[in-house]
């Protein structure tokens, strides 16, 4: 009775043979039939082979299941090729000829095996029958002495959790508190992944919630007890159904030391057979399969995990060298906990002795007996280990391992078998490792220049800072810091912090703020920095002994910024501490940080090193530039006149806009100022051009406008004294417009008013009945002309009248071919009757915004008088 089919159809291509092998491999393990898959796959692989290589046909593989067993059918095309049945039958097949050597496995490892033809087709096929175990048995093992036995506590701890289909905690046992300090109350409810310390291993993509959702899943992880620790643990996870239909997960868990309480037995390879020859002869495909993962990162998984089922090992790890050929970097690992030491370096030689040099083939039958010759394993409970290096033309690539929690698991033997596929892979990964750091290379160059192009558009130091954490996160790191030296010799003072979580921030903030700054040293140039970790550890470990105490669970986000397992596990990794140097001093430091158990690969330090030259740059240029500015703007404030004086029966407004970014003062210019008691001066005026040129001009008219005023010349006499000099200025004197005047206020209401107007344009004159007409003539500007004959005007401004005086800068706005001009002005100034000073000023400048959409680019003062009715 069939229970269960598969079926594939492969193309008549090399490729195929593997990809049969997979189908099979899957098939059976997806059915249970885990016993059966190595000789399955075998005979599959070399009857594939025999249809799409020797007949050159397609194959179909059927896969059938019963009671009993498993059915294998490999179908092909090519009836008319003659199979050599009598000649296997007995047994006098030539074993150098290229046919039946795939019918000789069948008659060797099959429980039973035939050939079936048709008109168009030719099925050959084999059935493995499962072990036949007395009656109750799924599987056994032999007897042990005991020694051999594995070794537990007195009181074996099985915690009993259950997972609803949110992965959150419904039954907890009592072993899981005493295993996790738990108790049930603390933890049903709550998500596992918030206890769970999930292995991240690059190149997998099976995380908790994939793994809970699994028929079934074993292997291992950690799990945070109530201390904060987290406890290596094994676990097997079973998906179950209840009566109503509804999912969840029955976790059993143990400590990992423990693991073979619940750890499926593993089928010991034949005696005296090789799995690889086995598998098909390919190390190649035995190790990274068929076809290879496209990144390095997933061949480098893949080559682990194979090496690791190869050599029925516990654990594997695998090693890329530096250009130097002086240091080994991790790159993959399987079996070890969170991906462990990922990105760690050690050096190739570490020893004078042949187990002391990455460059030969090693054994350790027992690393008890020789503490941390393989730091990577230290304190994982591996004792036996063989580590292989991996060559291209003679040149030191990498290096392979495989360890076991057995002593004495490996010998010369299997150094030698996993050498033999070290070889084979070795060009393969070395082509993939120099695609990867092609294509990173290129990577980098394009974040560099937009790095570049991103610090070089902004001179302003907070906007840089933003950017530098910005561009490292999370491209380079999980967060960073960046701390800035005001003065040499000053302390750094953290200014910027970053983290991928925005949630993370103000923890990680609260923690830098208590620990000390990096040294800005510069000689110690790119270094690691422990004290974040450290004092987030600390910090973390007394919140929730704090906890417990109260009897609360500790949470991950803790109490208060900065105190929760998060924080901890957010800065828990490796932390580097880049200095910002420019123009040969330490501005600042630059501080990356990864997650607890990840470090940084080598070549993002560099291009973190190149980033930091730039932005170290682009900070200073940004403190220069501020520096500079806060100057001029010092300067240039100092040229402005000081606060508008009261004057009793008149109100009184100036408006000012210097054009040019940065400017305060241009060449336009105002002031209003008493001369003696009831008189008081006024004037506004425009130097020839804008900037610093003209405002240096417009300092010494305003002051000069002052003291003549206040020695008793009147107007004509003032500007006249002004125009000298101005002229003896020489090359830098500029021509001036200035209308300069002197008001008096009457006792009765209304004011008396004296002006000059020197190429200015003329002042206009509102009275209450909406009149605007200008209130003096025109006359030759300064510093033109020696002799200047100036006279001036005499005019009253009555209760309800405005006095407008303003600069070409409003006259001259243009739009186009349109200008506002004098009529422009007289229009606005004839809607502004019985508005206050402040509100004329204000409509004349949003006329003159408006009548253009440009920004102006001339600078702009507006003067106006008015007396109260």
């Amino acid at each position: 009775m069939i229970t269960a089919r598969a079926a594939a159809t492969f193309e008549p291509v090399g490729r195929s043979v593997a990809t049969a092998r997979g189908f099979v491999r899957d098939t059976l393990q997806g059915w249970g039939l885990t016993d059966l898959i190595e000789d399955a796959v075998v005979l599959t692989s070399e009857l594939v082979t025999n249809a799409v290589v020797h007949a050159g046909t397609s194959a179909d593989v059927r896969c059938l299941r019963d009671p009993e067993g498993v059915r294998v059918e490999v179908v092909d095309r090519h009836p008319e090729r003659e199979l050599p049945l009598a000649e296997v039958s007995r047994g006098r097949l030539d074993l150098n000829s290229e046919g039946g050597r795939g019918l000789l496995l069948c008659a060797a490892l099959a429980s039973r095996w035939g050939v079936d033809y048709t008109a168009t087709d030719k099925c050959v096929w084999f059935r493995l029958d499962q072990q036949a175990l007395p009656v109750g048995t799924r599987s056994a093992g032999p007897v042990l002495p005991t020694e051999a036995l594995p070794v537990s506590d007195t009181r074996v701890r099985v915690a009993v959790v259950q997972v609803d289909r949110a992965d959150s905690i419904t039954a907890w046992n009592d072993d899981a508190r005493e295993l996790f300090g738990y108790t049930a109350e603390q933890v049903v409810g709550k998500p596992l992944a918030d206890l769970a310390a999930w292995p991240q291993t690059p190149g997998t993509g099976t995380g908790i919630a994939e793994a809970l959702a699994l028929s079934r899943w074993e292997g291992s992880y950690g799990l945070c007890d109530s201390e904060g620790r987290t406890v290596p643990v094994y676990a097997c996870h079973l998906r179950v159904r209840d009566a109503q239909g509804e999912p969840s997960t029955v976790c059993l868990i143990v400590r990992d030391q423990e693991r073979a309480i619940l750890q499926s037995p593993s089928r010991l390879p034949v005696h005296g057979t090789d799995p690889l020859d086995r598998a098909g002869g390919d190390p190649l495909d035995a190790l990274i399969g068929s076809p290879p993962p496209d990144d390095l990162d997933g061949l480098l998984q893949r080559t682990v995990e194979r090496a690791r089922d190869m050599l029925d090992g516990d654990a594997a790890f695998l090693l890329l060298a530096t250009d130097d050929e002086t240091e080994l970097e991790v790159r993959a690992t399987t079996g070890l906990p969170s991906a462990r030491q990922r990105f760690a370096r050690v050096p190739v030689e570490t020893g004078s002795g042949r187990y002391g040099s990455a460059r030969m083939p090693s054994v350790h039958e027992d690393l008890a007996t020789a503490p941390g010759a393989v730091p990577l394993l230290s304190g994982t409970g591996m004792h036996a280990v063989v580590i292989v290096p991996l060559k291209v033309e003679g040149r030191l690539t990498g290096s392979l391992g495989v360890a076991s929690e057995t002593p004495g698991r490996y010998s010369n033997e299997e150094a030698l078998r996993l050498q033999f596929a070290a070889d084979r892979i070795a060009l393969a990964v070395e082509s993939a490792r120099l695609t990867e750091l092609e294509r990173l290379r290129r990577g980098s160059l394009a974040f560099l220049v937009e790095a570049s192009e991103l610090l070089a558009g902004t001179l302003d130091r907070n906007q840089t800072l933003a950017l530098m954490a910005q561009m490292t996160v999370p491209t380079l790191a999980t967060w960073c810091a960046v701390y800035t030296i005001p003065e040499p010799g000053s302390e750094p003072v953290l200014s910027y912090v970053l983290h991928e979580d925005e949630e993370r921030i103000d923890g990680i903030k609260a923690l830098l703020d208590r620990v000390d700054p990096p040294d800005p040293d510069i000689d110690l140039g790119v270094r690691p920095w422990t004290a974040p970790a450290d004092a987030a550890h600390n910090t973390a470990l007394r919140s929730s002994l704090r906890s417990l105490a109260l009897g609360e669970l500790p949470s991950a986000g803790g109490g208060a910024p900065g105190t929760g397992l998060g924080t901890a596990a957010a800065v828990g990794g490796e932390t580097v501490v880049l200095p910002l140097i420019a123009r040969n001093r330490v501005i600042g430091l630059l501080a990356l940080g990864k997650p607890t158990d990840e470090r940084f690969r080598q070549d993002i330090l560099e291009l973190a090193e190149d980033l930091s030259r730039r932005a170290a740059l682009a900070l200073d240029n940004a403190r220069l530039y501020s520096e500079r500015t806060a100057i001029s703007q010092s300067l240039q404030r100092s040229l402005l006149p000081p606060e508008l004086p009261e004057i009793d029966g008149v109100d009184v407004e100036v408006i000012y806009r210097a054009a040019g970014e940065g400017n305060e003062v241009g060449g336009d210019f105002y002031d209003v100022f008493p001369i003696r008691e009831g008189a008081y001066g006024f004037a506004i005026g425009d130097v020839c051009g804008t900037g610093p040129l003209a405002a240096a001009v417009t300092g010494l008219a305003r002051h000069a406008l002052r003291l003549l005023a206040r020695e008793g010349l009147g107007g004509p006499a003032v500007l006249e004294r002004l125009n000298a000099a101005i002229l003896e200025e020489g090359p830098r004197s500029r021509f001036i417009t200035l209308l300069y005047g002197e008001l008096w206020p009457q006792p009765e209401g209304g004011a008396l008013l004296k002006m000059v107007c020197a190429g200015h344009p003329l002042p206009l004159r509102l009275t209450p009945d909406g009149t605007v007409a200008p209130a003096a003539s025109p006359q030759p500007l300064l510093g033109v002309m020696d002799d200047l004959e100036l006279y001036e005007q005499t005019t009253v401004l009555n209760p309800g009248d405005v006095l407008l005086c303003v600069t070409d800068g409003v006259t001259e706005r243009r739009e186009g071919t349109r200008m506002l001009g004098d009529d422009g002005l007289a229009d606005v100034l004839g809607s502004c009757t019985g508005m206050t000073a402040g509100a004329v000023a204000s409509r004349v400048l949003r006329a003159v915004e408006r009548f253009a959409s440009d920004a102006p680019s001339d600078d702009m003062a507006i003067l106006t008088l008015r007396i109260p009715e």
